[in-house]
């Protein structure tokens, strides 16, 4: 059987997996909704995305965060330690050239639905400059992410100011002179806050809980290359010294008015930030509680205090969703995600999932790695296991840091863990950095 594979999205994790696919010489076209690589590193103002914000750097470092067939130092030594999205998405885009990838990608084309017949037999509905059209695959990869469905928090009571979800934030300036709200202490909403604080006549930020705030930098150095040096200590261990460290550079929450921490290191994702700290310090970003309810302009929170405000930005997350497929076919909304090594269906083995997972660190590491494993498996030089099933419940019951009960803890895993898992799955030299020229198919 001749496979014809499809991938889905051309972002980080879309283009590793092509590459990969693509290095075994096996025919695959990726799909992709925008009109160049990058996904959501793409900045624009328009809402057809979720693309990053006007000044979105990431939040770890350029050497934990980069491909090894194709490293920062490969495209450019001077880029920052902490690079903006432009950076970024340059970086991909001259990945996707350096590996000649372009000519596997088609842009502009939206994935309506996909449908699996039986094995190997995919029947993958698109919508391309307007016309919509079903093609036939073996195999299905999917590289979409998981930052396109925005999760709303619904409150009592009606706000009649501006009320937008981050998913539709691009810059500050349109919140300037105005009372802003900012719900959320994730990373976004952080960035949110800070940003609209340098235009906003008042900017506040609401949290329901306690979140650690990590600084970029410790001792000089990137806080995640810091943190990479007790690697090798079991996580609880490294847990621990991690809460202290932070503790001793940074002190209690309560000293800037937030809410205290009361779940250990790992339990939720952590916040990377330098500025929200220092701006509430400065009188520019406001600590308040969680929102009781909601009348007009004004926002009731829990501590009995209540404020006008002109504009609520809810930092909320997304939901992770695939809209293509049938709710009755699969659907990670709400429950766990049962897939062995975050990419391998217990059942469906013409269907793969890179990228779909959230570590303490970068993604597109583990990304490359996870494609590597699906390009041998696809040509036979990996076997899956035989017992897939049991190794896709135990990735649910045996998670790398048992997190708090909610839908966006579902697919946490440890940065270096987790690479160590993948890498015990190919050979000593999976490197692969020169380009492969075959021919075509169609």
């Amino acid at each position: 059987m001749e496979r014809r594979i499809c991938v889905i999205g051309a972002g980080p994790s879309g283009i590793t997996a092509l590459k990969n696919i693509k290095d075994k010489e096996l025919n695959v076209i990726c799909f992709d909704r925008n009109n160049e690589v990058g996904g959501n590193w793409i900045y624009s103002e328009e809402e057809s995305h979720s693309s990053v914000f006007e000044t979105t750097h990431i939040i770890s470092s350029k050497t934990l965060s980069q491909y090894e067939d194709f490293t920062f130092d490969d495209f450019d030594e001077t880029v920052a330690d902490y690079p903006s999205h432009d950076e970024l998405r340059r970086y991909f885009q001259a990945y996707a050239r350096h590996f000649e990838l372009y000519p596997y990608i088609q842009f502009e084309t939206s994935v309506q639905h996909c449908k699996r017949i039986h094995k190997n037999e995919w029947h993958i509905t698109i919508t391309h400059k307007g016309k919509q059209y079903t093609e036939i695959f073996t195999d299905l990869v999917i590289c979409n992410g998981h930052h396109s469905v925005p999760r709303v928090p619904k409150y009592s009571g009606m706000f009649t100011g501006q009320f937008i979800h981050s998913h539709h934030y691009k810059k500050a300036s349109p919140f300037a002179d105005k009372r802003v709200l900012v719900i959320g202490g994730g990373n976004s909403a952080c960035d949110v806050a800070v940003e609209t604080s340098r235009v906003s006549k008042k900017t506040s930020i609401s949290w329901r809980r306690g979140y650690r705030i990590i600084p970029k930098f410790f001792f000089g150095l990137p806080s995640d290359i810091v943190g990479a040096r007790s690697s090798w200590m079991p996580v609880k261990i490294r847990s621990w010294l991690n809460d202290k460290l932070l503790n001793l550079m940074l002190g209690k929450n309560k000293l800037y008015g937030l809410p205290e921490v009361k779940t250990k290191f790992g339990e939720t994702h952590p916040t990377i930030n330098d500025e929200l700290l220092y701006k509430i310090r400065h009188g520019k970003v406001h600590p308040k509680k969680d929102i009781e309810r909601l009348n007009e302009k004004m926002v009731y929170f829990k501590d009995g205090t209540s404020e006008e405000f002109d504009v609520i930005i809810a930092c909320t997350g997304y939901i992770l969703k695939h809209t293509f497929f049938d709710r009755s076919f699969i659907d990670y909304s709400s429950g766990p995600v049962p897939l062995y090594l975050k990419m391998f269906h217990q059942e469906y083995h013409d269907l793969f999932f890179i990228g779909m997972f959230q570590p303490l660190g970068c993604i597109w590491p583990g990304a490359e790695l996870q494609s590597k494993i699906l390009a041998n498996y696809l040509v036979g030089e990996w076997e899956m296991p035989s017992t897939i099933e049991k190794l896709c419940q135990r990735e649910v019951t045996h998670p790398h840091y048992k997190q708090i009960n909610t839908p966006r803890h579902t697919i946490t895993v440890d940065y270096h863990l987790f690479k160590k898992e993948l890498l015990k799955q190919l050979p000593k030299k999976w490197k692969s950095k020169i380009p492969k020229t075959i021919s075509q198919s169609t």
